[in-house]
């Protein structure tokens, strides 16, 4: 059968602009779908334009602890507006260079959503295309869970379109996204208000980073509800009212707190798959708890169909999503057979200071291979940067190393440039470092970094 593509993609994010360059590089005929802007969550609505406010918003406390080494500097007045606008430039340049490299690559672009008809045929606008092969890279979206006056509440998307910035705001959620949308709050002056349904914020994450970084939250002014809820929203003349409940003592008026806001953020109250108004009901796609699922070749229950990224039951994370568009490239249009691995992805939380880990925790790696079995190694310190400052705050690493084998199986660390140095850890943990390789590696000093190839 002749097919009017080879490839089809819907989606124009990371993941699916990286499988369509890489597909189209090998003679592919390839078309993408894609509605908004090219470049996804990632470019338009996360990572890029988050980090670049993750940076205005760590000025003052430079400037502050600049002090200590003589300087003598005022804290100037920050404008909110020029900030989201040079954020929002950067945006619209890389969403050129996003257009650049699909055109480059040969590649069609469909700027409508696509819906599936069958396996081989897509709707897109008014028009009926067929392909040989699909590929389903359409992300994911922040939900709202069902609180009383939750009209009154933006999601995590809403932070990069504030007309000016809020005075005071609560965060719902202690995930890496409100995490991260506390610290840039907080950095820039807000009053900052995180309300979190477990005990500690970051779930998941090695306890002993999340201890370290909700201590250090604190430590910067941002107020933490731990094992509470937001159970109503209201507005009135004073602003937004919102009202926080210990989690299991909803009925307990002498436990329920109210606090005033100008905005209300429920940035990490969970995301899922795009997945509405797809057509996945017209294939034999499979979903598995909300996502799709898919096989070790990123083949969904339909031959012809295939999914990566955010809309799958795998890590959610841009490079994995890149990564993931690529392997399937190579494997079907280049001639390579290859597999995506999900060991040893490195991961980051860009609040301030830093946290980033690789591999596994602690906890997990004593379930998998027994106590007895793991050694810890941890260091906790205060940086050099921080003495002439005299600023309390400390750098945590950690190693968990498996005892038989002696190899490193997790690398945490809360401290300043922790995502630059655990990217290269990561590639020791790749490559299956032991912890004897560590020891015998001559560290740089004076540096943070050097900590974890001197501990014993």
């Amino acid at each position: 059968m002749t097919y009017d593509f080879d490839l089809f993609v819907i989606g124009g994010g990371s993941g699916g602009i990286a499988a369509s360059r890489r597909a189209a590089s090998y003679g592919a005929k390839v078309a993408v779908a894609e509605a908004h802007q090219l470049g996804g969550t990632c470019v338009n609505r996360g990572c890029v334009p988050k980090k670049l406010m993750v940076y205005a918003s760590r000025f003052p406390k430079a400037i502050e602890e600049s002090a200590g080494y003589g300087w003598k500097n005022e804290l100037g007045e920050f404008n909110w507006k020029t900030m989201i606008t040079a954020v929002q430039n950067e945006v619209d340049r890389l969403n050129a260079i996003y257009q650049r490299m699909i055109d480059s690559a040969e590649v069609k672009l469909y700027r409508q959503y696509a819906k599936l008809l069958d396996a081989h045929t897509v709707e897109v606008g008014d028009e009926k295309v067929t392909a040989e092969r699909i590929l389903i890279a359409v992300g994911g979206h922040p939900v709202k869970p069902k609180i009383p006056g939750i009209e009154h509440t933006m999601s995590s998307d809403g932070m990069f379109e504030l007309a000016k910035q809020p005075k005071r705001i609560v965060i719902l959620g202690g995930g890496y996204i409100g995490c991260e949308f506390a610290g840039i709050m907080n950095g820039l002056g807000t009053e900052v208000t995180m309300v979190i349904r477990k005990d500690q914020i970051l779930h998941g994450f090695d306890e002993d980073l999340r201890d370290e970084l909700h201590e250090a939250l604190q430590k910067a002014g941002i107020k933490i509800f731990n094992s509470s809820e937001i159970v109503g929203i209201e507005e009135d003349e004073s602003g937004v009212l919102v009202k926080i409940a210990d989690k299991d003592s909803e009925e307990d008026k002498d436990k329920m707190h109210t606090i005033v806001a100008d905005a209300v953020c429920l940035s990490a109250t969970g995301r899922e798959p795009s997945l509405d108004g797809l057509g996945l009901e017209n294939t034999a796609v499979e979903i598995n708890q909300g996502a799709i699922a898919i096989d070790k070749h990123c083949q969904t229950a339909d031959p012809s169909i295939y999914a990566i990224g955010d809309c799958t039951d795998r890590i959610n994370l841009t490079p994995v999503a890149i990564n993931e568009g690529r392997v399937f490239a190579d494997t079907l249009y280049g001639g390579k057979d290859r597999l995506m691995s999900y060991d040893y992805v490195p991961s980051a939380v860009f609040t301030t200071p830093e946290a980033a880990s690789v591999g596994i925790t602690e906890k997990d790696a004593i379930e998998e291979y027994g106590e007895e079995n793991i050694h810890v190694f941890r260091s906790r310190f205060r940086s050099m940067y921080y003495t002439l400052p005299n600023k309390d705050q400390k750098t945590l690493m950690k190693l968990v190393v498996h005892t038989e084998s002696d190899k490193v199986l997790g690398a945490h660390m809360v401290g300043d440039h922790a995502a630059e140095i655990i990217q290269g850890i990561a590639i020791a943990l790749k490559m299956g470092a032991t912890k004897a390789d560590f020891d015998a590696t001559v560290g740089i000093h004076p540096s943070s970094a050097e900590e974890f190839v001197t501990m014993r």
